[in-house]
């Protein structure tokens, strides 16, 4: 691998023009697909294998035209204090408000008048009128959200308290400003780091290039793909991220060999076949951690990993292609100024001669990364208690992690989605925001469909926590029946969760007696069967990424120990984060400087997102810092100079790489939507563990601890695994002598 890429990285200097216009002209092609792709991306949310899904399958068969599974909106009205909202004239502007509701839009499918309906409060100050749309949310288009709340506006014309809930407000989020974020700040950091414009600018090029034709082939794709059009937004994210980090490991190992004498050509080779292995290997380890989301079987996820994982692929690709040819381009400007034409000497990174590449410069005073490695050695046990002890700490809060969809209720408190459900819960009874709907499907049923839901009304009205069921609602076949059911504690909630659970154990019976199917639907029950459905796949899932990585790192390190501290260690980080996402957003600790406003069930998605996230990322930390140690010592040094090595020549970057990657997600952190800033929170706080705590204090300490065994691999397996030479130990052989590698031979080079 190593001496492919050294060969690599050279070709791509010499033929550095034909690179760059390649990328240019895929870049281009990408453009002009995704400018002419005019098809929407896909809103379907299915859940294939639940109950809810298969529910909502039924209803729509049954019930055509009635958007079963669509956009559901509660325009919620109250009349002004001391008066009832049954009063005349409030009567007739709630009516107006109905008719507005129904003539604004085509994919209206049903609005219920409160009046016919009663669904008026019992002390006649607050009424409701559900709102039913033909399609989901996500597929409304502006001017139907546009009627809804011109119909509220209206309504508060009249004098009424008028506010709006349910999901036909939902939209993506909007991005734009936390990228923008995120590559500031990653361009102050590369600035600082390398000390040079150039430098700097050539990792962020390259990321936004790589991202560019990324983002557009998806977005060229969504429609023949069906692609979500949430989709390209983690595709963006993970490609700047690890964008950017690819093309700095790169650069700081090439000023790194220019530092050592070496022609720049050469450097380029010599760059790509080293740093340029951790690359390749760092990001066959993100492609199978997001690759691994299929596994859950939830469609749109899939989707969404593997898209992702795509954006990694050009991410690595354009590192070791565009990056050399971009450094033939740079010439001497990819020093800092204060370094050029001058004496070779230690690049910004503080690296140095590491001793086997033939005489360099005078050995460097040690940077902050040496010191802290060999601080670190000096007391490896007590560091490893201390670090393990924290995280363990910190991951406590995870054992008690509830699981759920956000809802309403954990808008923020000025939104009118919030004020509808804070309304709806003090005017009916929390349960009025999470009704549960029953399909009984009556076609075997012995006695007919409405004798089987009229004993299925009778069995949920008698079981804890319901606050109404209503009458069934036929379908024009006979052959099904609806009922409501309103449990009288809010949706997010243990007791909600124990109903639902009650009415599905008892559809074995009404089966049994009747031979009717219940099955339990709506968006609370949707939301059960996601966070089961998810929490059931965790194991697996986590099994499957953490193994397929484990041999990988077996082949990248050739030992058994490295890798398996590096699996433990990212389990350590993510419970952690976990833990750390639980007390913030579940149990309200520090809510206020994060702006969390309501508490409330981590979301289902999080667990099994940070896991493929974070372990992608983390195995890139882990890559980077330890192949580095691996080729010290395979080059002769003791496994305690091997480490103060790798920190010493990658302590720098791999801190850089962190607080680029940590300044990006913590961008999120400010978004208003509850989901967004979790995710924002949780991957922050687990790059922030993992590459502070795991990587740079664990690493050393179990490494200076284990010694020489921890490079230990069984003889058989040493000669069953190929060799692919990520540390360069066959290249360093393959070198012809270093004079006919110096700056004398430049020239020859175009």
């Amino acid at each position: 691998m190593a001496t492919f890429l050294y060969r690599m990285g050279r070709f791509s200097f010499v033929r550095r023009r034909w690179i760059v216009l390649l990328w240019v002209v895929l870049l281009g092609l990408a453009g002009a697909g995704a400018a002419t792709n005019s098809e929407p991306g896909s809103t379907e949310f299915t859940i294939p294998g639940t109950e809810a899904q298969q529910a909502f399958d039924l209803l729509n068969e049954r019930y055509p035209g009635s958007g079963a599974d669509g956009a559901t909106a509660r325009v919620v009205i109250r009349a002004p204090e001391g008066e009832l909202i049954t009063d005349p004239a409030h009567q007739s502007a709630v009516q107006d408000l109905v008719a507005d509701l129904r003539s604004g839009s085509d994919l209206v499918a049903n609005v219920a008048d409160p009046y016919e309906s009663q669904a008026i409060s019992e002390d006649g100050t607050t009424a409701y009128a559900q709102v039913s749309y033909l399609v989901k949310g996500l597929e409304l288009e502006d001017a139907d959200r546009d009627a809804l709340e011109g119909a509220a506006e209206a309504g508060r014309a009249t004098g009424l308290t008028v506010e709006i809930g349910g999901d036909a407000l939902l939209q993506i989020p909007a991005t734009g400003i936390t990228e923008v974020i995120g590559v500031a700040v990653a361009a102050v950091v590369l600035v600082i780091t390398l000390g040079s414009l150039i430098s700097a600018g050539l990792p962020l090029l390259t990321a936004l290039i790589g991202v560019g034709v990324a983002v557009a082939t998806i977005t060229a794709l969504t429609g023949p793909l069906g692609l979500d059009g949430t989709t390209p937004i983690l595709a963006m994210m993970l490609g700047l991220a690890v964008g950017i980090d690819y093309a700095l490991f790169i650069v700081s190992r090439y000023r790194a060999e220019l530092a050592e004498g070496h022609s720049h050509p050469e450097a380029t080779g010599r760059a790509l076949g080293t740093a340029g292995s951790a690359v390749v290997f760092a990001g066959l380890t993100v492609i199978i951690a997001l690759a691994g989301l299929a596994v859950v079987n939830i469609p749109i996820l899939t989707k969404m990993g593997l898209a992702a994982a795509g954006s990694v692929l050009i991410a690595v690709l354009i590192a070791i292609t565009m990056i050399p040819a971009l450094l033939g381009f740079a010439g001497e400007r990819i020093l800092p100024r204060r370094t050029r034409n001058g004496p070779a000497a230690p690049d910004a990174t503080g690296t140095g001669t590491t001793g086997d590449t033939g005489p360099g410069p005078a050995a460097p005073r040690p940077n902050m990364g040496t010191r802290w490695a060999r601080f670190v050695l000096r007391r490896p046990l007590a560091v490893l208690l201390v670090a393990v002890v924290g995280l363990g700490t910190l991951a406590l809060p995870a054992t008690q992690m509830e699981l759920g969809l956000p809802d309403d209720g954990t808008q923020p408190t000025d939104t009118t989605q919030r004020r509808a459900y804070d309304l709806l819960a003090a005017s009916f009874g929390a349960g009025f925001n999470g009704p549960l709907m029953v399909a009984v499907d009556g076609q075997d049923a012995d006695g007919g469909v409405s004798a089987a839901a009229e004993r299925a009304r009778a069995t949920i009205e008698g079981l804890d926590d319901v606050a109404v069921v209503t009458e069934p609602v036929l379908s024009e076949d006979g052959s099904t029946a609806i009922l409501t059911v309103i449990p009288s504690s809010k949706p997010l909630s243990t007791e909600t969760e124990d109903l639902v659970t009650a009415i599905r154990d008892g559809a074995g019976q009404l089966r049994a007696d009747t031979g009717a199917t219940l099955l339990v639907t709506g968006q609370t029950a949707m939301g059960i069967d996601v966070s089961d459905k998810l929490n059931d796949a965790l194991l697996p899932y986590l099994a499957l990424v953490v193994g397929l990585a484990f041999l990988l790192l077996i082949l990248v390190f050739r030992s058994l120990l490295v890798p398996l501290k590096a699996a433990l260690g990212f389990l350590l980080s993510v419970l952690a984060a976990l833990g750390a996402v639980v007390a913030v957003f579940q149990w309200g600790w520090l809510g206020g400087l994060f702006g969390v406003e309501e508490t409330g069930p981590v979301m289902s998605l999080m667990p099994i997102f940070l896991v493929g996230v974070v372990f992608g990322l983390a195995m890139d930390y882990e890559v980077f810092l330890v192949t580095r140690m691996r080729e010290a010592y395979v080059h002769g040094q003791s496994p305690g100079e091997a480490v103060v090595t790798g920190f010493r020549h990658g302590a720098r970057v791999v801190t850089a790489a962190a607080i680029i990657m940590i300044s990006v997600f913590a961008g999120f952190v400010g978004s208003t939507e509850p989901m967004v800033k979790m995710i924002g929170l949780g991957l922050a706080i687990a790059v922030f563990f993992d590459a502070f705590v795991v990587r740079m204090t664990l690493v050393p300490a179990v490494l200076g601890l284990l010694g020489r065994s921890a490079w230990w691999l069984p003889s058989w397996l040493e000669r069953a695994l190929p060799d692919v030479d990520v540390e360069g130990e066959k290249l360093q052989q393959r070198l012809t002598a270093p004079q006919e590698g110096t700056k004398t031979h430049e020239a020859a080079v175009p």
